[in-house]
């Protein structure tokens, strides 16, 4: 099945079956993909907006060029995703406990979101921009993080030592999270 530019609202894809197949230029409003197998669905150009998509299986799912704003999608696993043209922006979402592991994401914008718990491990997430977001016990290993903006994301930790870290942005509120490792106090 192939759906262009069409609208999708006030969906509960838990008590009706959600069709897989190929989705551009579609929009997702109010809808609830939570626990849903998504795997080997192909979206493009989608925007969802407050979609629950918590626990959604994303098996071989393709994201490519996709808006979730005010989503919750708690526990996702990107990884599995179908890496090429893996591309997302996130604004005001709920992302704790999801995992990014060995995902290339590079230039992915979040926005005022909250990212507690989210594995980043072996990740490429140079020249990303986490704008207000909370990174509380996120795990940052042996990642890209060229260029990345953190400026004004606050509660992470990341060792420098870890991670590649060439030219990323922090703000002077942020060194704490930097120099945790060394349980130094800075005042």
């Amino acid at each position: 099945m192939y759906f262009v530019d069409q609208q999708f609202q006030n969906k509960n894809y838990q008590d009706n079956a959600f069709i897989t197949g190929e989705y551009e230029q579609c929009e997702f409003t109010h809808c609830d993909f939570s626990s849903i197998d998504l795997s080997g669905v192909i979206f493009s150009d989608c925007v969802f907006v407050n979609c629950n998509i918590s626990m959604a299986k994303l098996q071989k799912t393709a994201l490519r060029e996709i808006t979730f704003r005010d989503c919750k999608l708690l526990g996702l696993n990107f990884s599995q995703c179908n890496p090429i043209g893996l591309s997302m922006k996130f604004e005001n979402c709920l992302l704790n406990h999801c995992s990014f592991y060995q995902c290339k994401i590079k230039k992915t914008r979040f926005s005022s979101s909250s990212l507690q718990e989210v594995d980043f491990t072996e990740s490429d997430i140079s020249e990303s921009v986490f704008d207000g977001c909370d990174l509380l016990n996120a795990t940052f290993d042996s990642c890209i993080l060229e260029k990345t903006d953190f400026r004004t994301a606050y509660n992470y930790q990341i060792d420098l030592e870890q991670n590649k870290v060439k030219k990323a942005r922090f703000s002077s509120a942020g060194l704490a999270g930097l120099l945790s490792k060394y349980q130094i106090s800075i005042e």
